[in-house]
């Protein structure tokens, strides 16, 4: 695929219907593809990379990149799309400067997980089939079963279907009929407070406010970020107090409530592991069981359950019931 993926934006570079194309390039290692920006043939083919290592979600990068001068060429997962559908339906994407190729996905690695099985040593990862071979500093081989190497978002899958493009790369992929996205916050609301209490002080004191879930966020898009706001009393990088990351990441937490398309961008490049999609996830179930099912970035300017009202919406005091029958 990705030689047919060289293929397409080289042209398209060649032709003038685009001047810029986002993909992916190595980092220091060869597992670290990291998001880029090429323009011009010679850089594709030499650079251009993808692969299941190739697990950015790069739709924030349109917010500017849509601003420039001429149209830009995006590649996106079917994941991706969610939250470039809902960006667009924030306006915050210029539709008519962004070309979509979207691109079929079997699922990205977990570089965390894959260097916990094969060591730190670890130099290079390749598939083969439904098993990942790993090299090391050390000259061994060593393997493992794909599908325990897979981030936790792709094990969960909630589509493989594209809901915005403008050509495919690939076959078009399914819907997911089955997921276990929330069996963990299922095992989360079974806890008693001070459980819950108990396990999110103890993911939340690791955090060492580095903002790199802010940051990969699509749905943390504000150019003027209250964090970064001297006089809103959480601007401090590092906390102070344990309380100072508890409201970082709860008040983050309700300011995506809603526009969150769980693409699990946050926990991926936490440097703590902190899961931080469980947060995110908590508020997806619990708006999907009062107000019915509903996917941010779905469908074209959706509007999501917390800025509409219905005469049929569960009023708090029969929220508040239904929560404790549950």
């Amino acid at each position: 695929m990705q030689t047919e993926m060289i293929k397409r934006a080289k042209e398209l570079l060649a032709d003038g219907t685009v001047k810029r194309v986002a993909g992916w390039r190595s980092g220091d290692f060869q597992y670290e593809l990291s998001p880029s920006i090429f323009t011009d043939a010679e850089d594709l083919e030499k650079n251009f990379q993808y692969s299941e290592l190739a697990a950015s979600n790069m739709s924030k990068y349109m917010i500017k990149e849509s601003r420039k001068e001429g149209k830009v060429l995006i590649f996106l997962k079917p994941c991706d799309t969610y939250s470039f559908q809902q960006l667009l339906n924030e306006h915050r994407i210029l539709r008519e400067n962004v070309m979509i190729i979207g691109v079929a996905c079997d699922g990205n690695l977990d570089i965390v997980a894959a260097k916990k099985r094969f060591g730190e040593g670890l130099l290079s990862l390749k598939s083969e089939g439904d098993t990942i071979t790993a090299t090391t500093i050390y000259g061994e081989e060593l393997t493992a079963p794909r599908q325990e190497l897979l981030l936790e978002r792709c094990v969960n899958c909630k589509s493989k279907k594209h809901v915005v493009f403008d050509e495919l790369i690939g076959e078009e992929g399914v819907e997911v009929e089955t997921t276990h996205r929330f069996d963990k916050v299922d095992e989360l609301d079974a806890m008693s407070e001070d459980q819950r209490f108990g396990f999110w002080q103890n993911e939340l004191s690791r955090c060492i406010r580095c903002n790199a879930c802010r940051d990969i966020c699509p749905a943390c898009s504000c150019e003027n970020c209250v964090f970064d706001n001297p006089e809103s009393g959480f601007s401090n990088k590092g906390a102070a107090v344990q309380m100072d990351n508890d409201m970082f990441h709860i008040i983050r937490a309700f300011h995506v409530a809603g526009r969150c398309t769980d693409c699990g961008e946050c926990s991926r490049v936490c440097p703590e592991h902190i899961p931080l999609h469980l947060l995110n996830r908590k508020f997806i179930k619990d708006y999907d069981g009062l107000y019915g099912e509903f996917q941010a970035g779905s469908g074209e300017q959706e509007t999501h359950p917390l800025t509409k009202f219905n005469m049929e919406d569960l009023n708090p005091t029969e929220a508040l019931n239904r929560g404790d029958e549950e």
